[in-house]
């Protein structure tokens, strides 16, 4: 169905963004692809259409945007990306081609998964180092997608090699847009791969945001998510089947001191249940210590171990 997107006479930046947010809530979109809300989805849009910073001042601020005029022309230009975004429910960073993680900007499209890792977070505040050392030189990031973490990961380690990898040969041709955006060619190698098959290693640190997505939430996700190649989300019945197959080739890739980094989202439940008594370090994110794990290559040799007897 399609949504009137309504312009106050007159509109400045602010209003833009408060008729906006009203449209989004009102059409019902879904969120959770860089915003979590209306309001940071419509800021997002305006800003982005006006060519405005993202992080452009608003509010009381001296110098907020918010009461700055906009001509008619742009507003219909507003008007019709709201429009693209509640008829196609595309996520927005489809339509702006153009997502952002920890502050860095990457080019992505309907290609690839758009780029949500909290394994991001782990890269940018040194929450994993101390699991790391200066023998750390080789990176793997496994299921790259658009090679953020990738990038990330060669950004926060200097010292380091990375290769991205994944199954999606359209996935690596939008990361290697953003190995060059970045100017990491040096640094940042792509591999088409299905699994660990054409990355053997030894890596020293295994970065992995895998298909995770159990079969019941992926019938009931919301259509933006749908939006996305079901390759990058969806992993079987209970969501571990990459992870099991992961984790049983991994201890053979990797160095005695080497850890893996494993995103699993809201799986833990399910996570727990497939591997009862591995032992795993949880660690702390901005939605809390269930979504993003680590486990060493004792831990998987110790559950490969279980699993013979």
């Amino acid at each position: 169905m399609s949504h009137a997107y309504t312009l106050p006479h007159g509109a400045t930046v602010g209003e833009l963004i408060t008729t906006g947010t009203e449209c989004l809530t009102q059409a019902g979109v879904g969120f959770g692809h860089g915003t979590s809300n209306a309001e940071e989805e419509a800021i997002w849009l305006v800003l982005w259409k006006l060519g405005f910073p993202i992080d452009a001042p608003l509010g009381d601020e001296e110098d907020s945007i918010e009461n700055s005029p906009v001509a008619l022309d742009q507003q219909g230009q507003v008007a019709t990306l709201f429009k693209e975004r509640i008829d196609t429910r595309k996520p927005a960073a489809y339509l702006t081609q153009e997502a952002w993680l920890m502050g860095v900007p990457f080019y992505i499209d309907e290609r690839s998964i758009v780029p949500r890792s909290f394994i991001a977070e782990l890269l940018a505040d040194g929450s994993i180092d101390h699991f790391l050392s200066d023998k750390t030189k080789n990176v793997l990031d496994l299921c790259t997608g658009n090679g953020s973490l990738a990038c990330l990961a060669a950004m926060a380690y200097p010292e380091v090699q990375v290769t991205g990898a994944d199954i999606s040969t359209d996935a690596l041709a939008v990361a290697r847009i953003n190995v060059d955006k970045h100017s990491l060619q040096e640094r940042v190698t792509l591999v088409e791969t299905d699994g660990l098959s054409q990355v053997p290693g030894p890596w020293d640190l295994i970065l992995c945001n895998p298909p995770y997505v159990n079969a019941d939430s992926m019938s009931k996700l919301p259509a933006e998510y749908l939006a996305e190649p079901e390759l990058a989300l969806a992993g079987g019945t209970d969501g571990m089947d990459f992870i099991r197959d992961l984790f049983a080739a991994a201890p053979a890739c990797m160095t005695d001191d080497a850890v893996l980094v494993l995103e699993i989202g809201n799986e833990r439940a399910f996570f727990e249940a497939a591997f009862p008594e591995m032992l795993v370090y949880w660690l702390d994110t901005s939605v809390g210590e269930d979504a993003v794990l680590l486990v060493t290559k004792q831990a998987l040799l110790a559950q490969a171990k279980l699993q013979s007897q």
